[in-house]
């Protein structure tokens, strides 16, 4: 169903692939928008390891929401922790791409518990992270994705 990686001599363990996932804060969201054209937006997310999930949050309305209630096929990219070699003037950075189904959170618990620990990768106070989730989570809904498939790899970008 899901296609091989063709550079497989490049391809991240998966220990890297979930350190890649923990560390990076930041990916590209990509559903299946309006008239077949993909929809991709730019993510906070959070892996935890115990339920082998990502999750994210945002509005419980709009284009994402829409897309994801008539299709809840995704596929997410990560990409970071890039380097370089001594006197090698091309970069290394580390990918990964997600492939699965996105399960809606609306109960209150859930959204307030997967917001906290979204919250907990960046270092803002806990009075912010406290106002924020009483002001807004009526508003707010969480997204889960269930993995489906997931690949990474070291690029080389020369």
């Amino acid at each position: 169903m899901f296609r091989k990686m063709r550079r497989s001599p490049q391809a991240l363990s998966h220990e890297e692939i979930v350190e890649v996932l923990k560390k990076e804060t930041r990916g590209v969201l990509s559903v299946n928008g309006d008239d077949g054209y993909p929809y991709g937006v730019p993510i906070n997310h959070y892996y935890d390891e115990e339920t082998g999930k990502l999750y994210f949050h945002g509005a419980n309305f709009g284009y994402r929401v829409d897309a994801v209630r008539k299709d809840p096929k995704v596929s997410y990219c990560v990409f970071g922790q890039e380097y370089q070699k001594e006197g090698d003037w091309a970069k290394y950075v580390k990918s990964v791409i997600v492939f699965g189904k996105v399960e809606l959170i609306e109960d209150p618990e859930g959204i307030e518990k997967w917001s906290r620990l979204l919250c907990s990768k960046f270092p803002c106070p806990q009075e912010y992270v406290d106002t924020e989730i009483q002001k807004d989570a009526a508003r707010t809904l969480c997204f889960a994705i269930e993995i489906e498939d997931i690949n990474g790899k070291l690029v080389h970008e020369a």
